[in-house]
C-alpha cells in the first residue's frame, strides 16, 4: 500500500479541521531569545529525595508481594492488578556491584519509577566481570553473592529481575576455530551446546539466594527468565553467517537437514519430482552489453560522492589475457559506497530469476557490495552481495528472483570507497534464469543445506523445504528449551524466548511473553566492527520521521500474547535523545505493550561520573533521566489509552515461510499485509488464519493519517526542510516533541486548556512536558511536573565535523552540559485557585520561585535558560 505523508504544515491545518483538542495560534508572550549558553546539570547517581519527582511509592514493596507476575488475557498481572514493567538493562561489570552500592542503586532506580532489571551480558566476560570462571561453565560464587544482594535489594524496593540466560557465551568444551559469534544459531541444533545451556540454567536457577531465601525457580521477583538473546538459525541464515561453517557443525545441520527430508519424502524419486519441477536454466542471452569492458568504460558510471576521487581505466592485465576495468580511488568519502561503480539500463520481470557473475580482484583484501537495483530514485536494491576481493582473480555470483518489474535497473559495485585501494573487474555477465532442483550428486539422504548465497538459484520446492526445516528445528529449541524450564526446572516465571526481530513472531508466540528491540539511529562502524575511534550516530530526531522510525516493529504482535521491549535507545551522542523513552512511553501505551526497557542503565562499576560515557548508558545521562517521570506516566501509569478492539491481520506459518522465501527477510506485520501508517493509530494484532492467502482482514488505511485512534497522539511527519513534531494529548499528559514550524510564533494548544508554546534554541527542537503526578487532571488542586530538554553533550566533547554525528574517542568528561529551554505555558485557572511554580535542582527539590500570571482564568508561566535546569514544578490549589 502507498505510504501517505504530509509537511508538518498540513499536518497542523488538518488537526485544526479534525480534532478540537489541537490548535495554533500566535503567542506573541513566547521569548524570542537567541540560543542560549550550555550550562552544567546533574542528576545524582544515589539520589533518592522526596518529592515530586520521586515515583518510587508507585511500586508494590516487595516485588513478588502478590505472587508471580501471570499472564492473562493476553497482558501481565501482578494479583489481580495489571501491571506494565519499565525496565533498564544492567550489563557487564554492572550486575555484580559492591554491596554498599547495591544499597544506593535500587532505591534510586525506584525513585524514577522503574520496577524491572533485566540482567544481561552476566555470561559474557569472565569473573570478576562476569559470572562465570574461566572454564565458562562453573559460576563464581563471589560473582553470584554480589548478583544475589543487588537481587535482593532491588525485590525490597519493588523492582522485579528478568533473568538472561544466554547473552555472549561461547559454550565450553567444544572446537572454537571459525564458530557464531556467541554461538547464536549454533546452539539450535548442536546438541552439547544446549546441553551447555541447561546446565547453565539449571545451576542459576536453582541457586537460593541467601539474602532472600527462594531459588531463583521459586522467586516471585523474577518476572522474566529470557532464554537467548537475539539468537535465531533463520535470522542467521538469513545474513549468510551459516554459509561456512567449521566441519563438525556443518556434518550436524547437514545430518538434521537430512533426516528432516527423509521424514518428509517417500523415497529418491518424490524428492526429485518435487524439486526438479521447477528448473530455469541459465539462458544463453547476454542482458548486459560492454560487461567484457572490450570498449573500456563505455556504458559504465563511475559515482563519486561527498568529495570522494576516483578514477575508473583499463587494467594492465585481465584474466587470461582478457580486458578488465581497475577502479582506483584517491580519495575517500566518509562512508565507503561514496566509491561505486554501475552500469544501468537492464530491464527485469518480476518474480523471474536472474544471474549477475563477474571476476575481481583488489590490490589488498577489500570487501566489497555487487548487487543489482533501481537506477533511479529511490534506488532500491534488488539483490546483493558480499564479495571479498584479494589480489588473486576470483569469480562471485549473485542468483535473484526480481521482487519487481523494472525499466531501469543497474549492476551496481559499491563499497569501493577506501584510500589507495584499486579493484579490478573482468567478464562481468548478466544473463535470465539458473534455477536448479536437484544438483549433480545429490539424492535423498545426500542433500547439501542450502547456502544464503546460493539460495535464490534453488527452485521454489527447495527453498520451502529448507525454510520449513529450519522453521521446524528453530521451533523445536525455543520450545524445548521453555519446557525444560518451566516443566522440569518447575520455574514459576514467565518465560521469554528472544527478540521478535531474530526470529519468526509465530515461533516467538509459542513462549510465555514476546519481545522486541529497536535503536533509533544505532552506531555504525564503517570500518572494523564497534571501533571505538571510528563511528558515526547521525545526530537527527525521530519525532515526526516519515514512517515513524523505529515503531513500526509495534505492529508485529501476536493477539493473546503479552509484549515488551527489552531493548530501547537513542544512542548518545544525538542531541536530541531526550525523546526517546517519551515516544516509545507514548506509543507502547497506545499499542498496550506490557514493558519497555532502556538499554542500558550501565555498562560498567562505576556507578559516580557526573555524566554519560558511551552510547548506550543513561544512568547519568541528564536529559534521558529527567524525563523518565513524564515517560513512567505515560507508559508505566498508562496516560495514553490504547484502542479497543485491535485490528487484526490473519497469518499461517506457510504464509511466514513465503515472506522469508521471497524477501530475504522475517515476516513482519506489514509484510503480511498491514499499512505501516497504522502504526499511528493503534495496535495490530495478528491472529492464525486457516489461510493466509490475500489478507481480505488486513487493516485499513487510517483516516487520519498520524492521529492516534483515541485522539490523544499527533505525528506531524517532517518534512526536507522542517523538523517533524509529536504532539501527547492525554488527560493526565501533555507534551510538545520536535520543531514548534513557526519557531517563538508558535503556541500548541493540547487539550483541558493546556497550552505550550517554545522560543528558540539551539537547534530548533526541544521536548517540553507536562505531567499531573498529583492530582486527577489538569484542574485544581494539582502538581505538575514540567520538563523541557534540548540540546546535549559533555564538557570537553570533542566532535568530528559540523554534523555532530561522531565524536571518536573524545567524549569529554563530566559535568554534562544541557540548553534551558525558553517556553510559555499556560493552564486553566479556576476561580479561587492559586498558582505557583519553582524551578527544581538535580535532585528534584524546589528552587526560586517562577513569576506566574493569572488573567481571565488561565495561569501562565515563562520558562528559560536563566532558571538553569531541565524541571520544574507547578502547584495549582484552593
Amino acid at each position: 500500500m502507498v505510504r501517505r505523508f504530509w509537511p508538518l504544515r498540513n499536518c497542523v491545518a488538518l488537526m485544526l479541521g479534525l480534532c478540537g483538542a489541537v490548535s495554533l495560534r500566535a503567542a506573541g508572550n513566547v521569548p524570542p531569545s537567541e540560543p542560549p549558553a550550555l550550562f552544567p546539570f546533574t542528576l545524582p547517581w544515589n539520589d533518592v529525595s522526596p518529592g515530586l519527582t520521586n515515583l518510587s511509592g508507585w511500586l508494590e514493596k516487595p516485588a513478588g508481594k502478590s505472587g508471580f507476575i501471570v499472564a492473562k488475557d493476553g497482558h501481565l498481572r501482578a494479583g489481580d492488578q495489571r501491571i506494565r514493567l519499565l525496565g533498564v538493562n544492567l550489563c557487564f561489570d554492572a550486575n555484580f556491584p559492591e554491596h554498599a552500592d547495591a544499597d544506593q542503586i535500587a532505591p534510586r532506580m525506584a525513585r524514577f519509577g522503574i520496577n524491572c532489571v533485566r540482567f544481561h551480558h552476566m555470561d559474557t566476560s569472565i569473573s570478576p566481570h562476569g559470572l562465570l570462571k574461566a572454564d565458562r561453565r562453573t559460576i563464581d560464587p563471589a560473582q553470584l553473592e554480589r548478583l544475589d544482594y543487588l537481587i535482593s535489594r532491588l525485590k525490597a524496593n519493588g523492582i522485579y529481575s528478568d533473568l538472561n540466560l544466554h547473552v555472549g557465551r561461547n559454550y565450553p568444551d567444544l572446537p572454537t576455530v571459525d564458530r557464531l559469534s556467541f554461538d547464536k544459531a549454533l546452539d539450535h541444533f548442536v546438541p552439547q551446546m544446549i546441553e551447555s545451556q541447561r546446565e547453565y540454567a539449571r545451576d542459576l536457577l536453582m541457586h537460593v539466594n541467601p539474602y532472600t531465601g527462594n531459588a531463583y525457580a521459586n522467586e516471585p521477583a523474577v518476572a522474566l527468565i529470557e532464554i537467548s538473546n537475539e539468537d535465531g538459525l533463520i535470522r542467521e541464515w538469513l545474513w549468510g553467517n551459516l554459509d561456512v561453517l567449521p566441519p563438525v557443525y556443518e556434518i550436524e545441520l547437514a545430518r538434521k537437514w537430512n533426516d528432516w527430508l527423509k521424514a518428509r519424502y517417500a523415497n529418491a524419486a518424490a524428492l526429485r519430482a518435487s524439486w526438479n519441477a521447477a528448473d530455469r536454466p541459465l539462458s544463453a542471452v547476454e542482458l548486459l552489453s560492454n560487461g567484457d569492458f572490450a570498449n573500456g568504460a563505455e556504458g559504465w558510471i563511475l559515482e563519486r560522492h561527498s568529495g570522494a576521487e576516483a578514477i575508473a581505466a583499463p587494467a594492465a592485465d585481465g584474466p587470461a589475457g582478457k580486458p578488465a576495468l581497475r577502479v582506483a580511488v584517491q580519495r575517500p568519502g566518509t562512508e565507503r559506497w561514496h566509491v561505486q561503480f554501475g552500469r544501468p539500463g537492464l530491464k527485469v520481470e518480476a518474480d523471474s530469476t536472474y544471474t549477475l557473475t563477474f571476476r575481481a580482484r583488489s590490490e589488498r583484501p577489500h570487501a566489497i557490495t555487487a548487487m543489482v537495483g533501481q537506477a533511479h530514485d529511490p534506488w532500491t536494491a534488488l539483490a546483493s552481495t558480499q564479495a571479498a576481493l584479494d589480489p588473486e582473480w576470483r569469480t562471485f555470483s549473485l542468483v535473484f528472483v526480481a521482487p519487481a518489474m523494472d525499466e531501469n535497473a543497474r549492476v551496481l559495485f559499491s563499497d569501493l570507497g577506501q584510500a589507495g585501494d584499486a579493484c579490478e573487474f573482468a567478464a562481468v555477465s548478466f544473463r535470465a534464469g539458473g534455477v536448479t532442483g536437484l544438483r549433480a550428486g545429490e539424492v535423498l539422504g545426500a542433500v547439501a543445506p542450502l547456502t544464503k548465497k546460493e539460495f535464490a538459484g534453488r527452485a521454489p520446492a527447495a527453498q520451502r523445504d529448507w525454510i520449513r526445516f529450519m522453521w521446524d528445528t528453530e521451533e523445536r529449541y525455543w520450545t524445548g528449551m521453555r519446557r525444560f524450564i518451566r516443566e522440569e526446572l518447575h520455574c514459576g516465571s514467565l518465560v521469554v524466548g528472544t527478540a521478535n526481530n531474530y526470529s519468526p513472531f509465530a515461533i516467538q508466540a509459542e513462549m510465555d511473553v514476546m519481545d522486541w528491540h529497536a535503536y533509533w539511529q544505532h552506531p555504525h562502524f564503517p570500518g572494523k566492527p564497534w571501533d571505538p575511534a571510528d563511528w558515526i550516530v547521525p545526530n537527527v530526531p525521530m519525532a515526526g520521521a516519515p514512517g515513524g522510525g523505529t515503531l513500526g516493529g509495534l505492529l508485529t504482535r501476536a493477539a493473546g500474547k503479552p509484549f515488551i521491549c527489552t531493548e530501547y535507545n537513542h544512542p548518545a551522542p544525538n542531541t536530541y535523545s531526550s525523546e526517546a523513552f517519551l515516544l516509545l512511553g507514548a506509543y507502547a501505551a497506545l499499542h498496550d505493550l506490557d514493558g519497555i526497557f532502556a538499554f542500558a542503565y550501565s555498562h560498567g562499576s562505576e556507578w559516580n561520573r557526573g555524566t554519560f560515557a558511551n552510547f548506550f548508558d543513561i544512568a547519568e545521562h541528564p536529559t534521558k533521566m529527567v524525563v523518565l517521570p513524564a515517560a513512567a506516566a505515560l507508559f508505566e501509569r498508562g496516560d495514553v489509552r490504547t484502542t479497543a478492539p485491535a485490528a487484526l491481520l490473519g497469518y499461517t506459518p506457510e504464509s511466514c515461510i513465503e515472506v522469508i522465501r521471497k524477501s530475504d527477510d522475517l515476516p513482519t506485520a506489514e509484510r503480511l499485509g498491514a499499512d505501516p501508517a497504522a502504526v499511528f493509530e493503534g495496535p495490530v494484532n495478528l491472529v492464525p488464519a486457516a489461510d493466509a492467502g490475500p489478507v481480505a482482514n488486513a487493516p485499513k488505511p487510517p483516516a487520519n493519517p498520524g492521529m492516534s485512534g483515541t485522539g490523544e497522539l499527533y505525528w506531524g511527519s517532517a518534512t526536507q526542510t522542517v523538523k517533524g513534531c509529536v504532539m501527547v494529548m492525554a488527560p493526565r499528559s501533555k507534551a510538545v516533541i520536535g520543531a514548534q514550524e513557526s519557531g517563538p510564533d508558535g503556541f500548541y494548544k493540547l487539550g483541558d486548556g493546556v497550552e505550550v508554546g517554545t522560543g528558540k534554541t539551539q537547534q530548533n527542537w526541544s521536548a517540553v512536558t507536562l505531567t499531573v503526578l498529583d492530582g486527577e487532571g489538569f484542574k485544581a488542586p494539582e502538581r505538575i511536573l514540567v520538563t523541557a530538554t534540548g540540546y546535549v553533550q559533555n564538557t570537553g566533547m570533542i566532535w568530528k565535523d559540523a554534523r555532530h554525528d561522531s565524536v571518536g574517542k573524545d567524549w569529554g568528561h563530566a559535568p554534562a552540559l544541557v540548553e534551558g529551554i525558553p517556553a510559555t505555558i499556560s493552564l486553566p485557572l479556576a476561580a479561587g485557585t492559586t498558582a505557583r511554580a519553582w524551578a527544581l535542582d538535580g535532585r528534584g527539590q524546589r528552587g526560586q520561585e517562577i513569576p506566574i500570571k493569572a488573567v481571565e482564568g488561565k495561569a501562565t508561566m515563562v520558562i528559560g535558560p536563566e532558571f538553569k535546569t531541565l524541571w520544574y514544578e507547578i502547584e495549582l490549589a484552593r
